[in-house]
């Protein structure tokens, strides 16, 4: 019985160890649950044959407005879930991609990434999709690439807005010293949950954690500790130096479209600031400051801030965040 009883034990133990382990995902994020069934275009883009992949959520009653919804630099489509869910239930058809290089896409050896690219890979799956307007809401570098997709297109976009973008200054002429690709790789070699963590708390969050956040740590976590994390950390590398070297922020005047800034003002990122002067990087990431500078600068911008939110508003108080949202829209 003794014998039996230990056993038993030992089992429990060793499934709640199993059920405990670090998530390890495929390079293209297998294994992590999306809330959507996911489709896939293939794309003839740089000479190569690349799969970008993307939800397509239809409403049960369809109002003929659709809204694409662009994913930040640590970010996937899934991150979007309780968003998808309120604009669905608001009549909205609702397309969510993967960016090439991002969690279920292609991580290609070598790719020329640029925002218009990014783009123009986004208006293919629309075209193919068969949907001629569309609003665009990106959050963090998606919204820096929302931006960029209205400049290009604007005869299609009927509405942009933007959750705490990154991008509305420039960091590169602020003193955020140059990372090469090498650099960031190395850097992103080191990319732990604990470190993943600790930054969503203090950038994301306003301090703040919930035990719901930890499944998002473990999506980016799982994506650089699994088989194919070498490939993951280059191409993050590549999107990094995107990031710095390509601000739309100098362009921001020209939009053409009704944009809606949803602002956590507790927010701080900037890109690189880790590596710049202890006086540049005081200054940077204040956005209590920026989005009304920048609201300032949209020819039709509404401006809507949460003063105790950070980088990620629509995850930390999505009740809050998709009332205010629904309210502008409507």
């Amino acid at each position: 019985m003794r014998k039996r009883c230990l056993a038993i034990i030992l089992l429990s133990l060793s499934g709640q160890a199993l059920a405990e382990a670090p998530a390890r995902y495929g390079e293209r994020l297998e294994g992590f649950d999306y809330p959507h069934p996911s489709r896939v275009l293939t794309l003839q883009t740089q000479g190569q044959t690349l799969e970008m992949s993307y939800m397509d959520v239809r409403p049960a009653q369809d109002s003929g407005r659709t809204f694409v919804l662009l994913h930040g630099k640590n970010f996937c489509g899934a991150t979007w879930e309780g968003t998808i869910r309120a604009l669905v239930e608001a009549g909205y058809r609702v397309v969510v991609p993967d960016q090439i290089g991002f969690c279920r896409s292609s991580k290609p050896d070598h790719y020329q990434y640029s925002f218009q690219q990014l783009a123009m890979n986004t208006q293919a799956l629309m075209e193919h999709l068969g949907i001629e307007r569309y609003s665009v809401m990106g959050h963090s570098m998606g919204g820096m690439l929302a931006v960029r997709h209205a400049l290009l297109y604007p005869d299609r976009v009927e509405r942009l807005v933007l959750v705490n973008p990154i991008g509305l200054e420039d960091w590169k002429a602020l003193g955020v010293p140059y990372r090469s690709i090498d650099q960031w790789y190395a850097r992103e070699l080191e990319t732990s949950a604990k470190g993943i963590r600790a930054y969503q708390q203090n950038t994301y969050y306003a301090g703040q954690w919930r035990p719901e956040y930890d499944r998002w740590v473990e999506m980016q976590a799982g994506l650089f500790r699994g088989p194919g994390h070498e490939r993951v950390a280059w191409n993050s590398a590549l999107t990094y130096d995107m990031v710095y070297t390509q601000p739309v922020i100098h362009e921001i005047d020209r939009l053409q479209v009704p944009t809606l800034l949803l602002i956590g003002e507790q927010d701080n990122t900037a890109i690189g600031k880790d590596a710049a002067p202890e006086g540049v990087r005081k200054t940077l990431g204040n956005y209590r400051a920026l989005a009304p500078q920048v609201a300032g600068r949209i020819p039709e911008a509404t401006l809507v801030t949460f003063p105790d939110l950070g980088h990620s508003p629509q995850i930390q108080a999505p009740e809050r965040f998709h009332r205010a949202l629904l309210d502008a829209l409507n």
